[in-house]
């Protein structure tokens, strides 16, 4: 049975990896668990060490999964938002799908832990984009086979759309598969800044971005909070 390592990069993030790790800990099966810190000034790193493994990064979410994942001793390296939760039968399910070598990785459907209506509309979204365009973010829970993230280098270590960048990749080594298995992931960001709002920036970043924007231009729209 192949090895899983979960790597979690994290940045302040006491209000939400708690939870995420006891959820590891609840699916009763041994992994490893790395939670890449890029330099918390929180209690994350107190809260992450005593159910993982936790490494210092550089700051930057593909540098931290980078990190993580040369950490790792897996065969197969999932990562994971410090605020998603995954399934149960996350592990089997991930084993199943890779198991065919026509498949280079994948992700989880989208599901948000708000009941709102609008929620469902996005997670429609992204779940139709995922599985028709091949295109899994972060937020789904990416896993990969070990040999596939080395042969492409990892992660670009750019500072917006590393997973959209990864997953473009991905997909020329093999097919990326979604399971209907949902992974849970938090709403904070859409109910701080609201609803449409977040949607509508997202939306404009994408847009940027196939448009050949700089990712570092783009970072710096997405830090601009209303």
């Amino acid at each position: 049975m192949e090895n899983i390592s979960i790597i979690i990069p994290a940045l302040n993030e006491e209000e939400v990896v708690g939870r995420t790790l006891d959820a590891l800990a609840s699916i009763g099966e041994m992994v490893e668990v790395i939670v890449a810190d890029g330099g918390s000034v929180d209690s994350t790193k107190t809260l992450a060490a005593t159910l993982s493994r936790v490494i210092d990064a550089p700051r930057g979410r593909a540098r931290q999964m980078n990190a993580g994942a040369k950490a790792a001793s897996g065969d197969i390296l999932l990562f994971l938002h410090a605020d998603s939760v995954l399934p149960e039968g996350a592990f089997g399910e991930i084993r199943r799908i890779l198991s065919d070598p026509a498949v280079a990785g994948g992700g989880f459907s989208l599901r948000f832990d708000d009941p709102a209506y609008s929620f469902r509309l996005i997670e429609n979204g992204s779940n139709w984009r995922a599985r028709c365009l091949g295109l899994v973010f972060g937020d789904q829970g990416i896993f990969v086979r070990r040999s596939v993230f080395e042969r492409l280098n990892g992660f670009r270590e750019i500072t917006l759309m590393e997973d959209w960048d990864f997953s473009r990749r991905l997909g020329r080594e093999g097919r990326v598969v979604v399971s209907v298995l949902p992974i849970t992931t938090s709403s904070r960001r859409f109910r701080r800044y609201g609803v449409w709002r977040t949607v509508w920036r997202m939306q404009v970043i994408k847009a940027l971005y196939l448009l050949g924007v700089a990712p570092e231009r783009l970072s710096r729209i997405y830090e601009k909070r209303p």
